[in-house]
C-alpha cells in the first residue's frame, strides 16, 4: 500500500462539518483549520454558505436521506452554487436504487448537474452499505451517464455503515479514470484513510482531519 506524507493525504481531504448541531463559530474554526493543515475543501451545510476562505468550498444537497423531492435538490443546489459553493455532494434517493429504478435515478442527477453546472464539481452519493454489488454498479452508471464528476460513498449518518474498501474498488472499477471516487464515513485512522486511497479514492470526506494526519484515531464523520 502506498504511504503519503502529511501534505499528499492533506490534499485529498474534504474536512467536513455536517453535524446538526453546528453553530456558525464551529464552521469558522473549520475553515481556519482546513486552512492550516492545507486541505483541498471544506465541506459545509447549506444554511452555513457562504463563507470566506483559501481553500474550496463543497456542500451537501438532499442530505442525509436522499428522499427530497427531485427539484427540491435542485433548487437546493443553485442556491448553493449561488453562494459561492464549488462542489455539492448530493445524496440519492436510495430507496429508488435499491427498488431498481436507475433511469429514475439517473433524471435526479442530471437535473442536479443541469441546476449546478461546470466548473461546480459533482459528487453523488451512493450510500454504498445500503445496497448491494450490482445496485453500486448500477447507481455508478447512472451518475456516470447523468453528467456527475464523482461518485462518494456514504452520508456518514445511515445506519448501514460508511465507506468500505470493497465498495471503493467496486466504484472505481465501475467509473475507471473518468469519474473522481470519495470515500466518506467512518474513517478514522490514517491506516483507514490510506487503505481506501489504495482502493481507489481519489477524494476523502474526513471531519477528524487533523487527528488522522497526526496519526491518531478521530472520532465523528
Amino acid at each position: 500500500m502506498t504511504t503519503f506524507d502529511r501534505d499528499q493525504l492533506a490534499a485529498l481531504i474534504d474536512h467536513t462539518l455536517l453535524k446538526p448541531e453546528a453553530m456558525q463559530e464551529d464552521v469558522t474554526a473549520l475553515l481556519r483549520e482546513a486552512e492550516a493543515l492545507g486541505t483541498y475543501s471544506v465541506c459545509v451545510s447549506p444554511s452555513m454558505l457562504p463563507v470566506e476562505t483559501t481553500v474550496k468550498v463543497a456542500t451537501v444537497c438532499g442530505f442525509p436521506s436522499g428522499q427530497h423531492a427531485p427539484s427540491v435538490k435542485a433548487a437546493e443546489a443553485a442556491d448553493s452554487v449561488a453562494k459561492g459553493a464549488d462542489e455539492v455532494d448530493m445524496v440519492l434517493n436510495v430507496g429508488l436504487a435499491r427498488a431498481g429504478e436507475f433511469t429514475a435515478v439517473e433524471d435526479e442527477i442530471r437535473g442536479v448537474r443541469e441546476a449546478a453546472p461546470r466548473p461546480v464539481v459533482l459528487k453523488v452519493i451512493i450510500e454504498s452499505a445500503a445496497l448491494t454489488d450490482e445496485q453500486i454498479i448500477a447507481v455508478c452508471e447512472a451518475a456516470e451517464r447523468a453528467g456527475a464528476d464523482f461518485v462518494k460513498t456514504s452520508t456518514g449518518f445511515h445506519p448501514a455503515g460508511g465507506a468500505s474498501e470493497h465498495a471503493v474498488q467496486l466504484m472505481r472499477s465501475t467509473v475507471g479514470d473518468r469519474l473522481g471516487v470519495k470515500a466518506s464515513g467512518g474513517i478514522r485512522t490514517r491506516e483507514a484513510a490510506e487503505a481506501m486511497v489504495a482502493a481507489g479514492a481519489s477524494r476523502l470526506g474526513l471531519s477528524s482531519s487533523r487527528a488522522i494526519l497526526d496519526g491518531e484515531t478521530g472520532t465523528g464523520y
